[in-house]
């Protein structure tokens, strides 16, 4: 599972790396959680150019009649993520990048949950592998919406959870994200990302509020120095 990940790098940064046509409009976060907006990248069919937009995290199907369904969906099985009726469409035809620049991930403890972040070794942004979709509400309210896929847990995860977020490596993201790679070639892209390019520490538990977000979420917390 991926129920909160950070994303504050600078602008021209994130330009470059993913050769965006332009400087995307973003801010700092350090602590985002489902139903907020997160910044993706998506390439849709009818003009085939790479677009940088905002998207409500958790995904809203097509045919939901109300947009609650969207809080339950901020993750996808990338095993059954072809046959469930939630997802299906999406990953045949809209497909995402989700940026980001670490994710979280809690450890139960006796004395409660302690959080972990997770990112990769020298702190470059990279892409979850992520869906989309338009939804329209009765009154004509349009919105579009994500989700994360998620794979078995490499083996820097495992200690903490048996399931992590799809990283996309620079050389399958191009082809995750074009929607005319065919549906038979995308499921070897979903693989757990190699733990030797990741690290991963404790941080404060201030992180488990959502409404928490600073600097001081992703910083290590002293344990790990020991």
């Amino acid at each position: 599972m991926c129920g909160r990940f950070s994303f504050y790098q600078a602008a021209e940064t994130v330009a470059e790396l993913f050769k965006l046509a332009g400087i995307p409009t973003t801010k700092p976060r350090y602590n985002i959680a489902p139903t907020q907006s997160v910044p993706t990248v998506l390439q849709r069919e009818e003009t085939q150019e790479r677009q940088f937009q905002m998207m409500r995290w958790g995904l809203i199907p097509s045919w939901s009649k109300d947009m609650k369904m969207g809080a339950k969906l901020i993750n996808a099985r990338s095993e059954t993520v072809a046959e469930k009726p939630s997802f299906r469409s999406p990953f045949r035809r809209r497909r995402c990048w989700i940026l980001a620049d670490g994710f979280y991930e809690w450890e139960t403890t006796d004395s409660g949950k302690q959080p972990f972040y997770f990112q990769l070794k020298y702190g470059e942004p990279f892409a979850f592998a992520g869906l989309w979709e338009h939804w329209q509400s009765p009154e004509g309210e349009v919105i579009e919406s994500c989700t994360i896929l998620t794979t078995e847990a490499n083996e820097l995860m495992s200690r903490i959870h048996v399931r992590m977020p799809v990283i996309l490596s620079p050389t399958t993201r191009d082809r995750w994200l074009d929607p005319a790679t065919p549906p038979e070639e995308l499921h070897p892209l979903l693989t757990p990302y190699d733990s030797q390019q990741m690290i991963g520490y404790p941080v404060s538990r201030m992180v488990n509020t959502p409404k928490t977000d600073s600097p001081d979420c992703v910083q290590p917390i002293a344990a790990l120095e020991q």
